[in-house]
C-alpha cells in the first residue's frame, strides 16, 4: 500500500498511441511531505502522516507550528493518514512526489463530492415520477414511505434532504501520465469534488483481485 495528498486542478483530455481520446482528471500532488510516523510499539499500528499545501506561519495555530517543526517543514492546510504502510521507509520531513506512482497503475481516490444542497427524492435518490397528466395529483413527492403496520417511517427511507458533500472513492482508476517534475498525475475519468478540492490517491485496494 502506498499513497499521496493532492489537489483536483480541473479535467482534460490526451490521445493515445492510436489517436483514442482519453479524459483525464489533473491532480497536484507538489508540496506533499511526511509530517508524522506511526508505529506499532507507540501507536498500535502502523501508519504515515502526510500533509499538502503550504500554510503561512501567521495562518497556522502554535500546535500545528510546533507538528510541523518536528519534520522541519511548513505547516499543511490538508493533513491524512495513510495506512499499511512500512514507515521504516519514509524520513521526517521527506518529500513524497508523484513518481511514487507509475502510470498503467490503478489507484483509488477518495475526496468529497461537491454539494449540491437541499435536494428533492427524484434527483437525491433517481426516483421515478408519477404521471403528469390524466388528473394525476401526483407528480414528483417521495411516494409511500412505508408500510401501515409499524406506524412509522424507518431509518434509511429515501426523502429529500442535503444533497452531496459526502466522502467518496472512487476504485480502479487508471493513471495515465506522470510528470514528477510538475508534481502532476493525470487519472483516467473524473473524481469527486469541485475544482482546488483535496484530494487523497492510495494503491487499488481490488487490482490483484
Amino acid at each position: 500500500m502506498k499513497g499521496i495528498l493532492g489537489k483536483k486542478m480541473g479535467m482534460t483530455q490526451v490521445f493515445a498511441e492510436d489517436g483514442t481520446v482519453i479524459p483525464v482528471t489533473v491532480i497536484h500532488t507538489g508540496q506533499c511531505s511526511v509530517l508524522q510516523k506511526k508505529e506499532v510499539e507507540n501507536d498500535g499500528y502502523e501508519a504515515v502522516q502526510l500533509g499538502y499545501g503550504d500554510k503561512k506561519e501567521h495562518r497556522a495555530n502554535r500546535p500545528e507550528m510546533g507538528h510541523a517543526k518536528k519534520a522541519d517543514t511548513a505547516p499543511k492546510y490538508f493533513v491524512r493518514e495513510i495506512r499499511g504502510v512500512n514507515p521504516a521507509d519514509f524520513e521526517l520531513g521527506q518529500e513524497v512526489k508523484a513518481d511514487l506512482f507509475n502510470e498503467g497503475e490503478l489507484v483509488d481516490i477518495t475526496a468529497t463530492s461537491k454539494g449540491k444542497g437541499f435536494a428533492g427524492a427524484i434527483k437525491r435518490h433517481n426516483q421515478a415520477r408519477g404521471p403528469m397528466t390524466h388528473g394525476s395529483r401526483y407528480h414528483r413527492g417521495p411516494g409511500a414511505l412505508g408500510a401501515i403496520d409499524p406506524m412509522r417511517v424507518f431509518k434509511g427511507q429515501t426523502l429529500p434532504g442535503r444533497m452531496g458533500g459526502e466522502k467518496v472513492t472512487i476504485q480502479n482508476l487508471k493513471v495515465v501520465k506522470v510528470d514528477a517534475e510538475k508534481g502532476l498525475i493525470l487519472v483516467k475519468g473524473s473524481i469527486p469534488g469541485p475544482k482546488n478540492s483535496y484530494v487523497v490517491i492510495k494503491s487499488a485496494v481490488k487490482a490483484a483481485q
